[in-house]
């Protein structure tokens, strides 16, 4: 089954923009927080939230302290200046677009101007800019409504930001014609009407679409209505739950779009849930080999293998022939971290990928079993290969269980920090690092044949690798860590910022080991081993164009690239 995500799916720049006001304010503002009125209308968020102790109120009290938060979809005037009066400290979290629309009714209703709003009469936005217009408002929901209406000296024409774009231009033509000295403002979104000619296009393209939103979402709910145009099965959905499995089994090609207050990890769920879905033929090779992939990638099995390739690599860097048996310590030491790490590190599963989550939940037992196994043997192989290597290897675990768990009590830090993981992006760097340690050094080490610069070149060279990986992998996640709070790279420095980051890190590496083998540092091999910061980069920039969406797929080929650089090691040492 092929299954496409439009381009435009999910937050638009208004709605992350108070959600990240939101999710920062515990930490900036005094408490208690609230938000005036739902923030977005998506229940996963608002529950998040809730849970966050974020509550809500729809009426202004006569006394208050705190700080309450202004909805993206913006209130009346009055109502920020009741809030202030009540004793509360307002943050504005209206999105930008609304604030334009705003401005353009207080001015020209100012001037004697009616404001004619083209929306729905009860939508929050709606409400919060007739309060901006005053008595010289009006709200029409079609040009029937519009053609009621008696004739004004002096109108403006102004959309609702979310409103349908084929449903506005109608009634700006008949204006035109019946009424050219009324101003007509285009007000949509711009997102909104790309938003909406994407669907029309994907929809021509698949079998079926699946729209993701939340019920009360007014955009959304536009999103559905022009898929069903197009004729081919369509579903409105909230979470995979809601999806008619039955429905949707015997088409071969589905399109995804979602609302405006949908987020990543929202979509991302409902794309997995449809990557797994039974389909006809369960049984058929593709089947098999996607349920074997899946369970690789979720035991660390598939990781630990790679850790041994790369150690495998890093070892001929370093002209040491011999791979075991000190070959086998990065295999176990991967495979036991990150189970750990899993089972104690999770919260953030349940957004990312809560089949991940139910598959430790569901195997607990047996995962911390070999763990704790695969932990001993590193233990043993360790000791058969010298003291220093035994020390770094239970210093890196002993470092590895503490990361998620608290080393300074809650009275001295306030309950906010005390764990190594709350050090902002301290999980992208310590990952490399460590994949680097026993990759590059620990080999060096058990072998006598350690060199500064040639170790440290071959070093510098496994951790930049394994940084890229960790990076992307945070950039899929950054909206499942902002809800739990983790302060990964991609949330420390940005989206862009980061992405811009891991495409130079790719050409560098590259270029870095290119230059390794040119001046005799290290072997040919150095060469060969170039492609493999071009394959990341290939990935990276697919995905970034919405090529590669976030799935086990992607999952899955971003860590073969440990697998090719084995396999590329095993060719050149060959022949």
């Amino acid at each position: 089954m092929k299954i496409i995500i439009a381009s435009r799916a999910g937050f638009c720049m208004g709605v992350r923009r108070a959600v990240d006001m939101v999710l920062d304010a515990s930490k900036k503002y005094k408490g208690p927080i609230y938000t005036f009125g739902s923030l977005i209308h998506n229940p996963q968020v608002l529950n998040v939230l809730s849970e966050k102790g974020i509550r809500v109120i729809n009426e202004v009290p006569r006394k208050g302290k705190g700080t309450v938060i202004i909805r993206a979809h913006g209130v009346p005037p009055e109502t920020t200046a009741d809030l202030k009066s009540a004793g509360f400290e307002v943050l504005d979290a209206t999105c930008p677009r609304v604030v334009r629309v705003q401005t353009i009714i207080k001015k020209y209703t100012n001037k004697g101007y009616v404001a004619i709003i083209v929306g729905d009469r009860d939508h929050p936005e709606v409400v919060g800019l007739l309060g901006f217009a005053g008595s010289k408002g009006v709200v029409i929901g079609d040009l029937a409504e519009f053609s009621a209406l008696p004739e004004f000296q002096d109108a403006i024409i102004i959309a609702q930001t979310t409103q349908n774009t084929i449903h506005y231009k109608a009634i700006k033509e008949y204006v035109r014609d019946r009424f050219p000295h009324y101003k007509i403002f285009d007000t949509i979104c711009d997102s909104t009407g790309k938003r909406q000619k994407e669907v029309s296009r994907l929809a021509a393209e698949v079998d079926a679409m699946v729209v993701i939103g939340g019920y009360s979402s007014g955009n959304t709910k536009r999103l559905f209505e022009i898929a069903c145009k197009s004729g081919k099965p369509a579903f409105h959905v909230e979470t995979e739950s809601d999806l008619n499995v039955n429905a949707l089994v015997d088409a071969r090609s589905i399109g995804i779009t979602a609302g405006a207050s949908t987020p990543n990890w929202v979509i991302r769920r409902i794309y997995r849930f449809l990557e797994t879905m039974p389909i006809p033929g369960k049984h058929c090779w593709r089947r098999i080999l996607f349920d074997v992939c899946r369970n690789l990638l979720y035991s660390n099995t598939y990781l630990a293998i790679g850790a041994g390739l790369m150690c495998y690599a890093c070892s001929m860097l370093q002209g040491i022939e011999t791979f075991f048996p000190h070959g086998l310590i990065p295999v176990f030491y991967v495979f036991s971290m990150h189970i750990f790490n899993n089972l104690t590190g999770r919260r953030a599963d349940r957004y990312n990928d809560p089949e991940k989550s139910v598959f430790y939940d569901n195997h607990k037992f047996i995962l911390k079993t070999l763990a704790a196994l695969s932990g001993l043997a590193g233990i043993v192989v360790s000791f058969m290969t010298g003291w220093l290597v035994l020390f770094l290897f239970l210093f890196m675990s002993t470092s590895g269980i503490l990361y998620n768990i608290r080393l300074i009590p809650k009275i001295f830090t306030g309950g906010k920090r005390g764990r190594i993981k709350d050090i902002p992006a301290s999980k992208t760097l310590l990952i490399a690092i460590a994949w680097g340690i026993t990759s590059a050094l620990l080999p060096a080490f058990s072998q006598n044949a350690f060199s500064v610069s040639v170790s440290g070149f071959v070093f510098l060279w496994a951790t930049g690798l394994i940084f890229i990986q960790t990076a992307f992998f945070d950039l899929l996640d950054i909206h499942g860590d902002r809800m739990v709070g983790r302060e990964t790279l991609p949330i420390v420095m940005g989206e862009n910022r980061t992405q811009n980051l891991l495409n130079m890190m790719t050409l560098l590496l590259m270029a870095m080991m290119i230059t390794g083998s040119v001046t005799g540092l290290v072997s040919a091999l150095g060469f060969v081993l170039s492609i493999c910061p071009v394959y990341l980069l290939i990935l990276l920039v697919l995905h970034q164009k919405g090529r590669l969406p976030a799935s086990i797929r992607l999952e899955f080929l971003v860590k073969s690239h440990l697998i090719l650089i084995g396999g590329v090691t095993w060719v050149y040492s060959f022949f």
